[in-house]
């Protein structure tokens, strides 16, 4: 695929300035960019989260209705969490200097039934790289959203608000059984799988197995081996799936499709007007940055500018470099958009999906 080329010439100081000042930060107090000690005790939380229960059905829960289903309920918590807090910093070889630990890491990702080599295309190549760029970032270029105002609207669109948190609901599921067969095809079209060092064949072979063994174990066994009805297994397998897809929705969307942000079209050079760091400020929002709990189970992706600017700096750090990162963008005139709260952000995203689907922009 043809890159975008962004304008070198809009304040070409602002990104090797800021990137001094963060990288001044952590020399000046002697810290690392990766995780610490509280990024290590929150993976094993989170890993914990998700597998201890399902041994807990498998074994003490065996026989009970309620107790199987809570159990499903908290591997959601767990599937967000991982997929948040620990596959993500790892997938951008942030978690640590040893790529051997990012990748082991980052391989959770098919554990909660998605694929490592499809996140790192369609999220750390497509949407870091060009965000909120019509046909390029492939999380505003769905079939059922109009996610930009640069799209076509169709009829269906305009309950697009009404209808967003069921498909959200979708997506873990919607990975598992579909769009990472369908992306890799697409990715070997647009010449993406080599910069991952795989071709179409071994890719595809790769995520087959790696879905085979998931249903095996996660659906399955618990078929085989839980004393309740099949329908039970089955609604609580869901169920873990929807409850997870809409908590990571809920904590991605909010930071770009949001009414403040910017979309763009490149012109007929493959162009945009920014240079890429301010593209990023235009295109990215924070949120909740005062709360504490909440920053921790998202995963510091409340402090999605910063993550955006600075994708290989482990999170934990993000809310002590969005000091720096705010007052470099006021200093030179770039936008820094914060909601307050996780509600105002979540508010303004179904407002703006409102608005785009009822075609008043």
């Amino acid at each position: 695929m043809d890159p975008i080329r962004f304008n070198h010439k809009d304040r070409p100081d602002f990104h090797k300035v800021l990137r001094k000042r963060v990288n001044k930060h952590f020399k000046d107090n002697n810290i690392s960019k990766y995780a610490n000690t509280n990024m290590v005790l929150k993976t094993i939380f989170m890993i914990s989260l998700y597998l201890i229960p399902f041994v807990l059905m498998l074994t003490v829960f065996n026989s009970s209705v309620w107790g199987s289903l809570a159990m499903w309920f908290l591997m959601s918590l767990g599937l967000a969490g991982i997929g948040l807090s620990v596959m993500h910093d790892a997938n951008h070889g942030a978690y640590s200097k040893n790529q051997n630990v990012n990748k082991a890491l980052g391989y959770l990702l098919n554990i909660l039934g998605g694929s490592d080599l499809n996140w790192r295309i369609q999220h750390n190549v497509l949407h870091h790289t060009y965000t909120n760029i019509e046909h390029y970032d492939e999380d505003i270029n769905t079939q059922v959203f109009r996610m930009s105002p640069n799209q076509e609207r169709k009829s269906l669109h305009r309950f697009q608000a009404y209808y967003a948190t069921f498909f959200y609901a979708l997506m873990t599921f919607y990975w598992l059984v579909s769009k990472d067969i369908e992306g890799v095809f697409r990715y070997h079209k647009k010449d993406l799988l080599k910069g991952q060092g795989t071709n179409l064949r071994k890719a595809l072979i790769t995520i087959i197995i790696q879905k085979v063994v998931y249903v095996l174990i996660f659906l399955i066994l618990p078929l085989v081996i839980l004393n309740v009805k099949a329908w039970i297994v089955v609604v609580g397998f869901l169920m873990m799936h929807f409850v997870g897809g809409i908590i990571l929705a809920y904590i991605f969307q909010p930071a770009h499709v949001i009414e403040e942000t910017d979309f763009y079209v490149p012109d007929e050079n493959l162009s945009v007007e920014s240079n890429w760091a301010i593209h990023q400020l235009r295109t990215t929002s924070d949120f909740a940055q005062d709360s504490k709990l909440f920053s921790w189970y998202v995963g510091g992706l409340n402090f999605q500018v910063e993550h955006h600017l600075f994708p290989n700096i482990c999170h934990v750090h993000y809310k002590d470099i969005s000091k720096i990162v705010k007052e470099t963008a006021e200093e030179y005139g770039v936008p820094y958009y914060s909601h307050p709260t996780f509600y105002t952000a979540l508010k303004s995203h179904f407002s703006l999906l409102n608005r785009l689907g009822k075609g008043t922009i």
